[in-house]
């Protein structure tokens, strides 16, 4: 990895607004290059090898030039976690001014994901639902969640195996998305998608940047839906380009998770349910981590950078 690159490197810490799937604190490491600033963000779980594909997107959003883009706004879905607050679900709700779909987190329990399927139905009516299961559903456990939950748009990784997914796709109308089945593969142009989805589920730093996603979209020949993978505002303005780059692109995108954090490097505010593509310049202060944090970053990334090679 570049020098220069890594002598930019900055680390913060983020707090969310509320638990999501177990992260109150999302750490993450920025670079600067000639043509801007990168994210790099794996959760801390990850090993190198499946942090590898996040770093080469950072280093390709600080030094290549952006691709052309068809618009200067993406309209993003609302993302929901798993919980039955309805407080709290109001709140998460109303932090989307505007937007009409929104993206529910399933998959722990049927009765209270039906209970936070109708919850949001009343805090904004006539607006589209799609789940997200993170493959944590079997295929009855799905087929009996889909015969209660009303009109969907989609389901995201209900199951968490192609075969799953292809033995679901046989009993139910409902539309299906393939995110992890993508994402996490040793090699996701190797992955056999026929049959299994219907829609494939882009997101920049997991599939190793802006390129590699065409790449992977061309290959597999589906339309896509872009998300994030709750990044600062970096990484979210990089998956708004990446949205932006697609001539067509027909849904609402899950880009909008930067109103799960309390705090952000910089403002990409949500208006009459679009977020505006800008250049980024993060204010950082009052967000660095700790010295031994940050320790534990660089040698993360050096570590990563060497499978690069």
């Amino acid at each position: 990895m570049d020098q220069l690159l890594l002598k930019s490197l900055r680390v913060v810490a983020l707090p969310t607004e509320t638990n999501f799937r177990g992260v109150t604190v999302r750490e993450i490491a920025l670079i600067q290059g000639e043509y801007g600033w990168g994210e790099f963000s794996p959760f801390l779980e990850y090993d190198d090898a499946e942090s590898a594909p996040w770093l080469a997107c950072a280093i390709e959003a600080a030094t290549t030039p952006k691709p052309k883009l068809y618009r200067t706004e993406v309209a993003v879905n609302g993302t929901i976690p798993a919980l039955n607050d309805e407080v709290e679900l109001a709140r998460i709700v109303e932090s989307y001014p505007g937007a009409t779909t929104f993206k529910i987190k399933v998959g722990s329990n049927t009765q209270e994901d039906i209970a936070r399927i109708n919850i949001i139905r009343s805090l904004r009516p006539g607006a589209k639902i799609r789940l997200d299961a993170n493959g944590l559903l079997s295929v009855d456990q799905t087929v009996s969640l889909l015969q209660l939950a009303g009109e969907i748009e989609y389901i995201e990784q209900p199951c968490a195996t192609l075969e799953e997914l292809r033995e679901l796709k046989r009993q139910i109308d409902v539309k299906i998305v393939g995110d992890e089945v993508l994402r996490k593969a040793k090699n996701p142009f190797a992955v056999d998608l026929e049959g299994a989805i219907d829609y494939l589920m882009l997101k920049v730093q997991p599939l190793g940047g802006i390129a590699r996603a065409h790449q992977l979209a061309e290959h597999h020949k589906l339309p896509v839906v872009v998300s994030s993978a709750l990044e600062s505002a970096v990484g979210i303005n990089y998956g708004l380009i990446l949205a932006a780059s697609f001539e067509s692109m027909k849904f609402d995108c899950g880009l909008g998770t930067g109103s799960l954090l309390a705090k952000n490097v910089a403002d990409l505010p949500i208006v009459d349910g679009k977020i505006q593509i800008t250049e980024v310049v993060p204010h950082l202060e009052g967000l660095d981590v700790t010295a031994d944090r940050f320790k534990w970053w660089k040698n993360r990334i050096m570590r990563t950078a060497e499978l690069l090679k």
